[in-house]
């Protein structure tokens, strides 16, 4: 196990819902955290990690979006769709690195205890110089492939996403397909990554129970990151339209309609109108649909934003993180004890 990371982590969640507020009080209840650098600017983020250290003491990450190679599709007749179905002028389909050497740059400044890395490799002199000022590398992977490629560069850590994950799938390269790259569920992921490297193994997607954190720690992972169960706590910066959302009763799918990269969310009018017809160029879509997005959250229209979620969103608990923290830990606990009853009838 990484050294100061929790049985539970608090995952990053770009786009609002990931705060200073949520990852102190994870770390505070005895869990970790991670403030998401995506789609923020470098200020911002040197910003968010200051807020953070005036909240706690304790350790805490950041994660870091890696930059793929831009996407040459043509993206006219999307962009035409989206204006004539929604009277509302696209973004310019800009590709963007994301400030990404912006932000290597702060975190090699103002060190943090972790960094992790999502969508692709960090660079082995990127990994070096953060490695020098004393943080913790974790990459992200979705399959042993992936694994093996991380695996070269020696990290601390690998996160093993499972399919069933809410948000944006961790894939390094997006095939076209409609999941955009081969999937594995969770367990299957870590039992296959799990004999393709010799790492210390995270586990992500779809756990928002004690017990789906037991299920993956006796699985191999040396701990548990969740989403999805801390987008309804009040530290969460999650939109109040999404919010809503989850306690509705929505199917989730995985689509690339709102940022062209394969994503699960909430079913809404958005993704089954245009799933179908939405080309695999991130983060240029994004670019594209962000002011359809913006206008239907500043309308109150939860049918155009994109409302990311885990499969077992509708089990997720709600309160205060330190609430949360401390009802999974009491689950995970109350899991393992019944499963040590189960196989030794005597174990009290």
């Amino acid at each position: 196990m990484i050294p100061s990371i929790p049985r539970i982590v608090v995952a990053p969640m770009a786009g609002g819902p990931s705060t200073p507020e949520l990852v102190a009080g994870a770390v505070d209840a005895g869990a970790y955290g991670f403030l998401a650098a995506g789609y923020i600017t470098p200020v911002a983020l040197a910003t968010q990690i200051a807020a953070t250290r005036a909240l706690t003491t304790k350790p805490f990450g950041v994660n870091v979006f890696v930059p793929g190679e831009k996407s040459s599709v043509d993206l006219t007749g999307y962009a035409e769709k989206l204006r004539s179905d929604y009277g509302i002028e696209p973004g310019g389909p800009a590709w963007t690195d994301d400030e990404y050497p912006a932000k290597i740059d702060v975190l090699a400044g103002d060190p943090v205890d972790t960094v992790s890395f999502t969508f692709g490799l960090p660079s082995v002199a990127d990994v070096q110089r953060l490695r020098a000022v004393g943080s913790k590398i974790v990459i992200t992977v979705t399959s042993p492939a992936e694994a093996r490629l991380a695996a070269a560069l020696r990290p601390d850590a690998l996160c093993v996403q499972g399919f069933e994950a809410g948000a944006h799938r961790g894939i390094f390269t997006d095939d076209g397909s409609p999941s955009g790259a081969p999937t594995y569920g969770l367990l299957t992921a870590l039992r296959l990554v799990g004999a393709a490297v010799d790492i210390p193994l995270i586990a992500a997607g779809g756990l928002v129970h004690g017990a789906d954190i037991a299920a993956v720690l006796t699985a191999g992972a040396v701990a548990a990151q969740l989403g999805t169960a801390f987008l309804r706590c009040p530290e969460a910066g999650t939109q109040p339209l999404h919010r809503q959302a989850l306690g509705e009763n929505r199917e989730t799918a995985v689509t690339r309609a709102f940022s062209g990269r394969p994503a699960r969310a909430l079913v809404n009018r958005f993704l089954t109108g245009n799933t179908d017809l939405a080309p695999a160029a991130y983060p240029q879509v994004n670019s594209m649909t962000k002011p359809i997005r913006a206008a239907a959250a500043q309308a109150g229209d939860p049918e155009a934003m994109s409302l990311y979620a885990g499969q077992a969103y509708s089990q997720a608990p709600q309160g205060p993180v330190a609430e949360v923290v401390a009802r999974l830990d009491a689950q995970l606990r109350a899991a393992i004890r019944s499963a040590c009853s189960a196989l030794d009838p005597a174990t009290p």
